[in-house]
């Protein structure tokens, strides 16, 4: 069953809801005013089956001027258009402005009705007729079918269930295999169920069970039930009109504009960069003009940038451009919107999303020739664009958020383009030139660091990232010192594979002295300066040399300023050994050692943290 969104627009009193209560048999007006005044207020909607396997949802939009934001709220899902003009008035203001609004919403197709055609004789709807053919001329209607029917007496409606069949089923539909979304445009109450949204699935599928968020709410809730046209099903797919029962959210909280989406997928904006179009009837926009900006069910004011440096859009224009939401909303790079005029409220233009990742433009950069490769680019040149612009690569999961794509697409994509694929727990693309000049560059910062420092072993890990790659993923510095034949990372210590340390007679000499000096020790040592000051060379060439014997474990560091040969503490453990099991204090310590209080308490310390004594309260017993 193929699932198609069928919207109907034009003029107020046009015969909309007639039309499609002759045609499907329902009341698409719903709310009590709309009876009493035998206008359309809000959306409605209704639904048909027609041969041999088309299922038509019907939104029915507004046509008063006045509600033109609720017709706007209906219209961008749609997959085709019911456009509707009465015989007996012919194009009117809202005909025009539904017509500008349908085409900058990029609706492929659609059917012109010519609707009352029982009220005018043949003649007059021959005009009209006329008419009407040379208002759609170079549009997206022309050369689509004109159909002239009477909702009161029937005639014409099966000419135009027999066009509307064949217009429908050359539509392409929605891609119910694409990431889900569900724009909102109702929510309520159910007792005994709880909150109810409802809204035209767009893309992907919604079962009932699944997790889903509300955009931009942030809300996680779970599916209880799920609807098509007032049946239950399990699973709602794209190009269905959906209602869904569900939990973890009250219907207070729900508005039109929001939208239903996979949790934690997309991050909602409120900087669009887009593709836009001034209509030819409107004034010329100023840079910073406030606006009305309409996309999928939501209305939000906005400012309008442009981003070449003039003061103005004349009528007509196209240009890359920037619009600065009151409110974040979620979009995608290629849905559409609508952008009316703050006051008066008349539709003024509309274009499509290119990017919501708010970049900032510096001031001589090009800003129309990176909107144009992502709006224009494959997909391997819009990745390529984002992977390069990003510090240090982007994400799978980012890349997804940031384009709409799906995961098998963006990885295709990856595969024909020159990156570098890091395989963590998400999958992570970096530029390849980028990452082969930085692996370069960590050689030469290695390098430069032995010949400054030859008696260090290497450069510490935290100090080089800290120094290159700030607040780069842990993952990264690992992979470009993995991918490096000329570096070798040794515990904390990152150094070139040729480097090695080479001391010069007077460092030897020194080396051997301050390890003899704390040999000669025992476990009375003296203070680490002294030592240093008795080694032969200069303070610091000592302590450097004091670190080599340190990390060689000839020495070994007990307190900050307490440092004893290994072989002293490998003799006190064997004379520890041999009482294994007895309890002592600090007391009978000094007596087993014949040390000070001031090396019994450090030394026991490190007897703890080295589990070869256990502290109990004012005794320790030895493990």
């Amino acid at each position: 069953m193929r699932n198609i969104i069928v919207g109907t627009a034009g003029h107020i009193d046009h015969g909309k809801t007639a039309l499609v209560r002759a045609l499907t048999g329902i009341d698409t007006d719903r709310l009590e005013e709309e009876k009493r005044r035998g206008i359309s207020i809000d959306l409605g909607f209704a639904h048909l089956d027609l041969p041999p396997d088309l299922h038509i949802g019907f939104v029915d939009v507004p046509g008063h001027e006045r509600f033109v934001k609720n017709m706007l709220a209906g219209v961008g899902g749609i997959d085709l258009v019911l456009f509707v003009i009465a015989a007996d008035e012919s194009i009117k203001p809202q005909t025009r402005e539904h017509f500008d609004i349908c085409r900058l919403l990029g609706i492929p197709r659609g059917v012109v009705v010519l609707t009352k055609s029982d009220l005018v004789d043949r003649d007059i709807l021959d005009i009209v007729h006329l008419e009407v053919e040379e208002f759609i001329a170079g549009s997206f209607l022309e050369g689509m079918p004109i159909v002239a029917v009477s909702s009161t007496t029937g005639d014409g409606l099966d000419q135009l269930r027999a066009r509307l069949t064949e217009i429908a089923a050359a539509a392409q539909p929605k891609d119910a295999g694409r990431h889900f979304r569900l724009p909102v445009d109702r929510a309520f109450s159910m007792r005994g169920f709880g909150a109810v949204v409802t809204g035209t699935l767009i893309s992907g599928s919604v079962a009932r069970e699944q997790e889903v968020e509300l955009y931009p709410l942030g809300r996680r809730c779970r599916v209880r039930g799920v609807q098509v046209h007032g049946g239950q099903v399990e699973r709602a797919v794209a190009g269905q009109r959906t209602a869904l029962n569900v939990s973890g959210v009250e219907p207070s909280e729900v508005t039109r504009g929001m939208v239903l989406s996979e949790p934690g997928r997309f991050q909602p904006g409120a900087v669009i960069d887009c593709r836009f179009e001034l209509l030819p009837p409107a004034k010329p926009l100023k840079h910073r003009a406030p606006v009305h900006f309409h996309a999928g069910t939501a209305e939000i004011e906005a400012e309008f940038r442009l981003l070449d440096g003039s003061t103005a859009l004349q009528p007509g224009g196209r240009t890359f451009a920037r619009i600065v939401l009151r409110d974040p909303v979620l979009l995608l790079p290629g849905d559409r919107f609508i952008v009316r005029m703050f006051s008066p409220v008349v539709t003024i233009g509309g274009g499509v999303v290119v990017d919501t990742g708010a970049r900032h433009y510096r001031r001589h950069e090009d800003a129309s020739a990176r909107l144009r490769v992502l709006a224009e680019g494959t997909d391997a040149e819009r990745i390529a664009l984002l992977v390069r612009e990003s510090r240090y690569g982007v994400g799978l999961a980012e890349l997804i958020a940031r384009t709409g794509l799906l995961a098998g697409e963006i990885e295709t994509a990856a595969r024909s383009a020159n990156f570098i694929r890091l395989d963590q727990p998400d999958p992570w693309l970096v530029d390849r030139e980028w990452f082969e000049r930085t692996t370069a560059r960590i050689q030469s910062v290695l390098s430069e660091h032995h010949r400054s420092n030859p008696l260090l072993p290497g450069l510490p890990r935290h100090e080089l990232r800290s120094r290159e790659l700030p607040d780069a993923p842990l993952f990264l510095l690992e992979a470009l010192l993995a991918a490096s034949p000329l570096v070798v990372a040794e515990g904390e210590v990152v150094r070139l594979k040729s480097h090695r340390l080479v001391l010069k007679q007077d460092e030897e000499q020194a080396l051997n002295a301050i390890e003899s000096l704390f040999a000669n020790a025992g476990l009375t040592v003296p203070p680490v300066n002294e030592v240093l000051a008795k080694s032969g060379v200069e303070k610091a060439r000592a302590r450097s040399l004091l670190q080599i014997l340190l990390r060689q474990e000839r020495l070994v560091r007990v307190g900050d300023e307490l440092v004893f040969h290994a072989d002293a503490l490998h003799s006190l453990r064997e004379q520890l050994a041999a009482r294994r099991g007895q309890r002592f204090t600090v007391p009978v310590f000094k007596d087993w050692t014949g040390i000070s209080r001031k090396y019994a308490i450090p030394l026991l310390e490190y007897l703890d943290r080295e589990r070869v004594t256990r502290r109990e309260g004012d005794e320790r017993i030895l493990l």
